[in-house]
């Protein structure tokens, strides 16, 4: 990586890649210090301390999450936050029939993506998890499955914050699911 700009033969472009790779490595440095800085500021906030129990989410989701909400004691249910994380489909419906949209865009687009981010880095760590989804995605497809999981992620992130409880995934999925042999 040190060597790249020797790939250009002319000048002004070998130039160019030096001053790239100058300006990538003081972002990486800028970037570096305001993460300390947030990760002090973060720290002693007990519901992002808690938040990272939840698998697959790390500092950054688990920050954005923690900041992004607030108080979680002003949403009066888990499908209230849900719904403010845009976690939700925005239908309305009477007699079972769909009568229109609401905005979709209320909420809040940051815990939106914090969400679908934690389902996503989720899938790779919890085998409950991926149970869910992958029911959920032969019943309809992989956009809404992601978003079923990340409904439970929000819902599950509300308890934990509001009760002051670490992730419990058989509270989130139920108990594992026992394999099922067939006998021949």
């Amino acid at each position: 990586m040190d060597q790249v700009w020797r790939r250009f033969d002319q000048p002004a472009d070998q130039l160019l890649a030096r001053e790239a790779k100058r300006l990538i490595q003081e972002m990486d440095l800028s970037i570096q210090r305001l993460e300390e800085h947030i990760l002090k500021q973060t720290g002693p906030i007990p519901e992002y301390q808690r938040l990272l129990t939840i698998p697959g989410v790390g500092q950054t989701l688990g920050m954005t999450i923690a900041l992004e909400t607030g108080d979680p004691r002003r949403f009066a249910s888990p499908g209230d936050f849900a719904s403010y994380g845009r976690a939700v489909r925005s239908e309305r419906s009477s007699n079972g029939r769909k009568k229109g949209e609401n905005n979709s865009k209320c909420g809040n687009a940051y815990l939106s993506w914090a969400f679908v981010e934690a389902a996503h880095c989720t899938l790779r760590y919890d085998s409950q998890a991926q149970g869910f989804y992958e029911r959920k995605k032969a019943k309809t497809n992989t956009m809404v499955a992601t978003k079923a999981l990340a409904c439970k992620l929000a819902k599950a992130a509300w308890h934990i914050m509001t009760q002051k409880v670490d992730y419990d995934g058989s509270r989130v999925f139920g108990p594992p699911r026992k394999i099922r042999r067939i006998q021949r």
